[in-house]
């Protein structure tokens, strides 16, 4: 196994994995490689892939890093983890996860924060397997454009 830094010629995957943990989104794929890219070139962002010898992609996360006043300094948002649904149970998740809290701790993070949607209780056992707290309610209030 290895973690790859993604880059722009991973977009079609990349794309792949968005589509596939949030099927209830319709995705412009223009749009979202535009997002995508601009993800790729901002420093207070991560995005990676999990790969096996095989060069198959298994996983993909992203996040990024803020400061906040909660946490009296910088915080890191995980925005992405997502494994191929073939392969959930088998320590990818972990190993994702594993990777982003290293690079959070390496940009001085005191702590980490993601939101799951509420009808996704596997995620939800898996981030608290993982030592995640339930900590508060989300809301989100989409803007006409």
């Amino acid at each position: 196994m290895c973690i790859k830094n993604a880059d722009k010629n991973d977009f079609e995957t990349a794309f792949h994995f968005i589509e596939s943990l949030w099927t209830y989104n319709e995705y412009d794929k223009e749009k979202t490689r535009l997002v995508y890219e601009r993800v790729l070139d901002n420093p207070d962002t991560f995005a990676f892939f999990l790969i096996d010898e095989n060069g198959e992609y298994l996983g993909f996360c992203h996040g990024d890093y803020f400061d906040t006043f909660w946490m009296c300094g910088k915080t890191c948002y995980i925005s992405s983890l997502i494994t191929k649904e073939e392969h959930r149970g088998k320590g990818y998740g972990i190993q994702l996860m594993n990777h982003a809290k290293a690079l959070a701790k390496e940009q001085g993070c005191r702590a980490m924060i993601l939101d799951s949607g509420i009808p996704r209780t596997g995620a939800h056992h898996f981030y608290e397997t993982y030592g995640f707290e339930k900590s508060c309610y989300g809301f989100e209030l989409i803007l006409d454009q």
